[in-house]
């Protein structure tokens, strides 16, 4: 090996060395159960690809699980909101308002949104729900690994694989039986901080309205 491709080798280690701290994240059992949210259609399971307008390459992979309530498995992501607890990279409770936000969120002037959604059985949506929840928080650029693995451990997803490569796992996942596919794009600034209070004021307010024609 060249000394060029050496140090390139151990640059590359030390990145994976230095993102393997990540951090446990872990709400309480209380918030959990206050935030659970179903839908009222059959279990689905939607991969998340985003991929940048400028080169077409994927930067992010998440997985949305829509079994006995809505999870999403966004490892190592950045997306975060006082209304939605979290443990270890996996969100509850994104009704369709905070779905939209987890969406607005990804899908902007630079980058825009593969959605591929797939019906699957009670046991796949139960079976890659708990993987999900017992995989650990994740270490940065491990996004799409984390979530290839998850899927090669449940039945009828086994043939997609393991990849470190977002585009890779969504072409994949595009061979998949019934699987439909749509893509958001969003003219928003790259400026995420300032969407994130935005959308924090935004739930509060329907909160707190919420919890006004509750009492009334």
């Amino acid at each position: 090996m060249s000394r060029t491709l050496r140090l390139l080798a151990g640059l590359v280690l030390a990145g994976f060395v230095a993102g393997c701290g990540a951090e446990t994240v872990w709400a309480p059992d209380e918030e959990i159960q206050r935030a659970a949210y179903s839908t009222s259609g059959p279990p689905t399971v939607t991969l998340l690809t985003m991929v940048s307008n400028v080169n077409g390459s994927g930067g992010h992979s998440a997985l949305v699980i829509d079994g006995a309530q809505r999870l999403v498995f966004d490892p190592a992501g950045s997306w975060h909101h006082p209304l939605v607890p979290e443990r270890n990279d996996v969100l509850f409770g994104l009704t369709p308002q905070l779905y939209q936000f987890y969406m607005d969120y990804h899908a902007r002037e630079t980058y825009h949104v593969v959605v591929q959604e797939v019906t699957v059985t009670p046991e796949q949506a139960a079976r890659l729900s708990a993987l999900v929840q017992g995989y650990g928080p994740v270490a940065r650029a491990n996004c799409t690994r984390s979530i290839s693995d998850v899927l090669s451990q449940t039945p009828g997803f086994e043939g997609l694989g393991r990849t470190w490569f977002p585009n890779r796992l969504r072409d994949s996942f595009a061979t998949l039986p019934g699987v439909t596919e749509t893509q958001v794009f969003d003219d928003d600034s790259d400026d995420n901080l300032e969407l994130l209070q935005a959308q924090a004021r935004a739930a509060r307010t329907l909160e707190i309205a919420q919890g006004i024609a509750a009492r009334d």
